[in-house]
């Protein structure tokens, strides 16, 4: 098997990590933006690094990403990039005829006039979309499997299989103790994304209406989380496991509710009231008092 990995980030870098140790590949590409950092991915590992070699790719570029699946002879294509690059990474692993793997979905468009009571474009849609396409060419695209969602999503499909004879609510909870020190506010993933999902509309499933949203951080609960964590109020915020589990799992309800902290979601909703959450491109004087437009 032969892996093109995209993305030489946090989750990037972790998964060669892990892959050194592991047998059932021959070659992984890490691909990346920045050439300098998938080489640094690759010469992290050591002697541990010799099936693994770097190169430069923009993930937004379905042509190039498919050029290099050929190049390279991959198997399978593994999207460690932000949601945005969901799509022309989906694409190209099609057009090359790869196995396609990512961690989160293609992104969602709210209601452009109910966006807290009726969906728009969901999470996972544009994918679902092409299952036709995908299932006629007997190709895999493994969906939003990562551990949330991906560990998550096995884990419920367990539980209604193995543990119970039926659901009433499929609840999903995040939460922690982390902190970083030195640090106002650090979001311990993409803030781009933190921004992105915790302020758009929440889907819940019900089972006799479907799929429906609410208000951002809506339905707050205390949650007593294992292992020293304790007690952690969590908030209804847009996630995969609720586009998902009802596909495959039987349940009345489905939730995904995260525990971010009153201090964070102050914080967001600043940003939403200061217009600093938009993702439309905006224009702004240049040094010269040119008019120059910027990507959002």
């Amino acid at each position: 098997m032969r892996v093109l990995l995209v993305g030489a980030g946090g989750v990037g870098t972790a998964v060669t990590r892990i892959a050194a140790r592991r047998p059932f590949f021959d070659r992984m590409v890490v691909a990346d933006h920045d050439p300098a950092r998938a080489g640094a991915a690759v010469a992290a590992l050591g002697a541990d690094g010799d099936r693994f070699r770097a190169e430069r790719v923009d993930a937004g570029d379905e042509d190039g990403v498919t050029e290099l699946l050929a190049l390279h002879g991959c198997d399978v294509l593994l999207n460690a990039t932000d949601p945005r690059f969901v799509m022309p990474l989906f694409r190209a692993a099609r057009r090359a005829g790869a196995t396609y793997v990512d961690m989160a979905m293609s992104l969602s468009r709210p209601h452009a006039e109910r966006p807290y009571e009726e969906c728009g474009v969901k999470l996972g849609d544009e994918q679902f979309a092409r299952d036709g396409e995908w299932a006629e060419a007997g190709a895999l695209a493994l969906v939003g499997m990562g551990v949330e969602p991906g560990l998550s999503d096995v884990f419920a499909r367990y539980a209604a299989d193995e543990l119970f004879d039926e659901i009433e609510e499929i609840g999903v909870r995040d939460g922690a103790n982390l902190t970083v020190d030195g640090y106002d506010f650090a979001p311990s993933f993409s803030i781009w994304t933190t921004i992105e999902e915790c302020l758009n509309p929440p889907v819940v499933y019900e089972k006799d209406r479907g799929w429906f949203t609410t208000e951002p951080f809506s339905e707050p609960e205390v949650f007593d989380f294992p292992e020293g964590i304790g007690p952690v109020e969590c908030v209804n915020v847009e996630h995969e496991e609720v586009l998902l589990v009802p596909r495959w799992v039987g349940a009345r309800r489905v939730t995904f509710k995260y525990g971010l902290g009153r201090e964070f979601i102050d914080t967001l909703r600043t940003l939403r009231r200061l217009g600093l959450d938009g993702t439309a491109p905006v224009t702004v004087p240049g040094p010269d008092g040119q008019k120059t437009g910027l990507p959002p």
